[in-house]
């Protein structure tokens, strides 16, 4: 009989540890149920897929090799295929038989001939070390070109067909930001939205907001999208040594929300990482005394909404949505207390939270927050601006004159948030989610109605499913009219993993498609209509 230690290790190796083969080649799906008629394009995704080079593993989970893979939906048929981006990261390592580029949770050493001090005097010649090109996190679409991205200034081009990997794109090329999200935004001109940080840019470190208009269909020149890049606007970091971290943004018809959190990037830590032989995620505090700030950027103007706007101290990964209500800016975000999220995807972590039976120290918690957008100078301290009756946020003004917010709750332990996007920036109803108990491993995909605080759920025994993604029916006349598509890692040795196809609407299982190979726990991506 099989004990609770060896189930816990079976997990971890299954779920989070064991190395991924690609499988370059189309494989055909065996089909339980059926795939609508209408369902044409593809899923692509991408998650750290290879843990160990040789003798040497990674400390983290997010430091895994890029492993992109792609569900193309056909005539009620689903063709699987997988491969590592190419990244100069990857070809390094597999040529060195070992982990020679550093990972935000692992550092590495490329010589171990070399006396570490000599090395690391390269590094104190810049501000911000050279940083990985392991673009692992997410898909950007920019026009008709897809990249494979991270938190750096390197995004990789991918031919999202065969799955290749094409050029390196350089951030820094065209503008001076040196971290960006994994999390754009898209209008319906075809722009992408996205933000990053600029550090030490003259002296002065910002928050930088630009737009990529989409590179036409003729576009015989090749030259990356972001040739065309327009700065909208930047804002001072608050602490110019101490910007924070982020990995997400909102977004309305005339807003961007940026949240200014006191989870603090450390640039002196930074710059000496290397000649301490400290990972860079060392070099990330947590300020829990700190308030928390927001900041709401008129897009027309391309300047902030003047009022000081603040809450407790929380850390967010992950904006839902946000909308324009009567005045106000509303924003939902997932907030946690603390950074120990992070901290619990180290791998000896992962280990020892679940053999111990541990609980998550700091659950994630869907919060509103109402900003009212003109207020009256004169108002008076202590009374709650927030004019609209179907929230219990609240935004109150102080003595010093900031107006501090109070959200409201919605739910709890949920993650990785999808929304139907045709609403991005909108009134919506219906949230899409991965839900986590007192493991961070997500154990269930949850719909949750923010007009009844109804969830629905979908779970099934040794299934570990991947952030659900939603794709609306072609003829959608409702919000939840589509299908929710989330791929399913199994433990089960004798079942294989799966894509996860249910009727938004219901939560019920439409079908299911068997893949005979290792599929990965992935962590974001997109559909790609077929436009054929």
């Amino acid at each position: 009989m099989e004990s609770t230690d060896d189930k816990v290790e079976s997990v971890v190796n299954v779920v989070f540890s064991r190395n991924r083969q690609e499988c370059p080649e189309p494989l055909k799906a065996e089909i339980q149920g059926h795939i609508p008629s209408w369902l044409q394009g593809t899923l692509l995704r991408n998650g750290p897929g290879l843990h160990t080079v040789g003798e040497m593993s990674y400390n983290h989970w997010f430091d895994g090799l890029s492993l992109l893979h792609s569900f193309t939906f056909k005539n009620g048929e689903v063709y699987y295929r997988s491969k590592f981006l190419r990244s100069d990261t990857y070809n390094a390592n597999m040529e060195a038989k070992r982990i020679v580029v550093s990972e935000f949770g692992t550092m590495a050493y490329p010589d171990p001939c070399k006396n570490i001090f000599s090395k690391a005097f390269t590094y104190l010649s810049h501000v911000v070390p050279e940083f990985t090109d392991n673009c692992l996190i997410n898909i950007i679409q920019f026009g008709d070109d897809y990249y494979a991205s991270s938190e750096t200034n390197y995004i990789r081009k991918i031919d999202p067909v065969s799955l290749d990997t094409l050029e390196k794109v350089d951030y820094l090329k065209y503008m001076t930001v040196n971290l960006v999200t994994s999390h754009p935004h898209y209008d319906n001109a075809g722009n992408t939205l996205n933000m990053g940080t600029s550090i030490g840019d003259k002296g002065k470190t910002k928050y930088m907001f630009f737009k990529i208009p989409p590179v036409a269909p003729d576009n015989e020149s090749k030259k990356s999208a972001l040739k065309n890049a327009e700065v909208v606007c930047s804002i001072p970091a608050h602490n110019l040594l101490s910007p924070s971290y982020y990995h997400s943004f909102g977004m309305t018809e005339n807003y961007i929300i940026f949240i200014e959190q006191p989870l603090k990037l450390d640039i002196l830590k930074l710059a000496t990482a290397y000649f301490r032989g400290v990972n860079w995620a060392s070099c990330i505090d947590f300020r829990s005394e700190e308030k928390t700030r927001f900041y709401i950027i008129d897009k027309r103007t391309k300047k902030m909404v003047a009022e000081k706007f603040c809450t407790d101290a929380l850390v967010v990964y992950h904006h839902v949505n946000a909308q324009e209500v009567d005045g106000h800016v509303v924003f939902d975000i997932i907030a946690y207390k603390d950074n120990s999220l992070y901290e619990m995807f180290y791998m000896a972590n992962l280990r020892k939270d679940l053999s111990q039976d541990t609980k998550m120290t700091s659950i994630p918690v869907f919060k509103r927050f109402v900003v009212p957008l003109h207020c009256d100078k004169k108002e008076e301290v202590g009374k709650n601006l927030v004019k609209l009756h179907e929230t219990t946020a609240t935004a109150v003004k102080t003595k010093d004159g900031e107006i501090y917010c109070e959200p409201e709750i919605l739910c709890e332990r949920i993650e990785l948030p999808r929304i139907n996007y045709d609403y991005n920036g909108k009134r919506y109803r219906y949230v899409y989610a991965s839900q986590v108990e007192w493991r961070p491993i997500p154990t269930k995909i949850v719909k949750f109605d923010l007009v009844t605080k109804e969830m629905l759920s979908w779970s099934e025994d040794m299934c570990w499913p991947a952030e659900p993604l939603f794709v609306p029916h072609p003829d959608a006349k409702e919000e939840d009219d589509g299908v929710i598509l989330s791929s399913i890692v199994s433990s089960n040795e004798n079942a294989f993993s799966f894509l996860l196809i249910l009727d938004a609407k219901t939560f019920k299982e439409i079908g299911r498609a068997s893949i005979n190979a290792n599929l990965h726990l992935d962590l974001h991506g997109i559909f790609i209509p077929d436009k054929s």
